[in-house]
């Protein structure tokens, strides 16, 4: 017999366990082969370069990989560079790793320090400062 359909269940809302742990692993493994290797491209000599973050999909084969470049110079270059290495990268993550598949990778530039940046400026403006301390006083009706 089949069970009744039940509100909120179904796929879960984030990543699972599995997923968060084989991004990890492939996180580290990336962050080892880009400080081991050098990779012959103009656009990545002499440049350090974060892995923040990678999402892998549910079935574990394809890997987003979210970068900073130190600094975030030249973030558009340094990605296109790494999209031009990625074959190279994902075979030598083969061999690093422990997993039945080798996810193909794709790489992003991570836009959260940008995001956390401009966040930052909003909360550095007068009118917004003026605004977070009002609500710091006194409730409305005159009690403490």
């Amino acid at each position: 017999m089949k069970r009744p359909s039940q509100p909120g269940r179904g796929q879960p809302a984030g990543p699972t366990q599995r997923q968060l742990r084989a991004g990890e692993l492939v996180r580290h493994a990336l962050a080892e082969i880009l400080r081991e290797e050098k990779l012959a491209d103009s656009a990545l000599q002499g440049v350090s370069v974060t892995i923040t973050e990678v999402r892998i999909s549910p079935d574990l084969r394809h890997a987003i990989c979210f970068v900073e470049p130190l600094g975030g110079v030249h973030a558009s270059e340094v990605v296109e560079a790494l999209g031009r290495h990625t074959k190279y990268l994902r075979g030598r993550l083969g061999r690093i790793i422990d997993m039945k598949f080798t996810p193909d990778l794709k790489f992003l530039h991570d836009e959260s320090f940008n995001e956390a940046t401009r966040i930052n400026r909003l909360f550095d403006d007068p009118r917004v400062r003026r605004d977070l301390t009002a609500g710091d006083g006194p409730d409305d009706d005159g009690e403490a």
